[in-house]
């Protein structure tokens, strides 16, 4: 069973498209990695799935729905939730007060949930006072990641979130990516660290010049030697 699929994508900014007709689907229980190149149309696929981008041809399914087109504050309460690479925590709030703001749109008690995420990202809950804009890069991207897991959702859309953190929150960024997953959340990321991101993947994407390029499973990639060779370093 297919949770999101894109099927042609054109979509830009305005002028030229950035993407030219990708394709990709994603399974429930898949942790999908979108690689290549500076500039080759990676995040304007997240923002196309999201609604951030015109969709000028081609379309989007969620779960079954088309959803091309689909504003980002319907697609919350479907299932989708999404980690921006900038500006993705509320600096000024606490750390608690950024997750209850990810749990805007449900009526029911989410303390569970809250727990949960405290269990997941345990270096929150002693700082679950502080103000989130406080925290080192690496806390700062767990709060974004567990205030997107606030409203349950069933894919969770990541944008670089390894981008300009240190080694050691590197690695704990992919290995929370893989707990939220083991936790039964589909993980659809962009990702410049591609080697690393492509180890923990059951789904790998290269895109270059907006258009799908290789395709296969994240080891299938590693060993491809001309991805090696082109968007690997070597």
């Amino acid at each position: 069973m297919t949770l999101i699929a894109a099927s042609g994508l054109v979509a830009g900014y305005g002028g030229a498209p950035i993407l030219n007709g990708v394709d990709l689907e994603v399974e429930p229980d898949d942790i999908a990695v979108i690689v290549g190149p500076n500039g080759a149309g990676k995040s304007t696929v997240l923002k196309a799935i999201f609604g951030l981008v015109a969709v000028a041809e081609g379309n989007v399914v969620f779960d079954g729905d088309d959803i091309t087109n689909a504003a980002p504050d319907t697609l919350v309460p479907m299932g989708m939730s999404f980690v921006p690479q900038e500006f993705n925590i509320f600096t000024s709030m606490t750390v608690e007060e950024n997750l209850e703001m990810g749990a805007y749109i449900r009526r029911d008690d989410f303390s569970e949930t809250m727990a949960s995420v405290y269990d997941m990202f345990p270096d929150l809950l002693s700082k679950r006072r502080q103000k989130a804009g406080e925290l080192s890069g690496g806390q700062r991207q767990m709060v974004a990641m567990g205030r997107a897991l606030m409203s349950k959702p069933k894919l969770l859309l990541m944008d670089e979130p390894s981008a300009g953190l240190s080694p050691i929150y590197m690695e704990q960024v992919f290995e929370h990516v893989q707990r939220v997953n083991r936790a039964g959340v589909c993980v659809l990321m962009v990702e410049q660290n591609a080697r690393r991101a492509l180890a923990i993947a059951s789904k790998g994407l290269v895109i270059a010049n907006g258009r799908n390029r290789f395709t296969g499973t994240g080891q299938d990639l590693i060993n491809d030697p001309d991805v090696a060779k082109s968007f690997l370093g070597g």
